[in-house]
C-alpha cells in the first residue's frame, strides 16, 4: 500500500558545513480539489531533511510542491 502526501517546499535554511534544511509543509489552496482531498486526509504536517548534496538541492524550488510517496520497506527474507 502507498500513501502520498502534498507538501510545499516551505523554508531552506542554511546550516553549519554548507548543507541546508529544507522543511516542507502541508499548505493546500482550498479551491483546488486535488488539494480539497490532501486536506481532509493530512490537514497538517511537516518533514525536514538536511541535504549535504548540491545536485540533490538543486531538484527542490523553494514555494513549489511535490508529491511525498510512503511505502513499506519489504521485510527480508530469513
Amino acid at each position: 500500500m502507498t500513501v502520498r502526501a502534498k507538501l510545499q517546499l516551505s523554508e531552506v535554511t542554511e546550516q553549519l558545513g554548507g548543507s541546508k534544511k529544507v522543511r516542507f509543509m502541508t499548505i493546500y489552496d482550498n479551491t483546488i480539489p486535488e488539494d480539497q482531498r490532501f486536506q481532509k486526509a493530512t490537514p497538517w504536517g511537516s518533514v525536514e531533511f538536511v541535504i549535504d548534496n548540491p545536485a540533490a538541492l538543486a531538484q527542490f524550488k523553494l514555494g513549489d510542491y511535490y508529491y511525498l510517496d510512503f511505502n513499506p520497506v519489504p521485510k527480508p527474507a530469513a
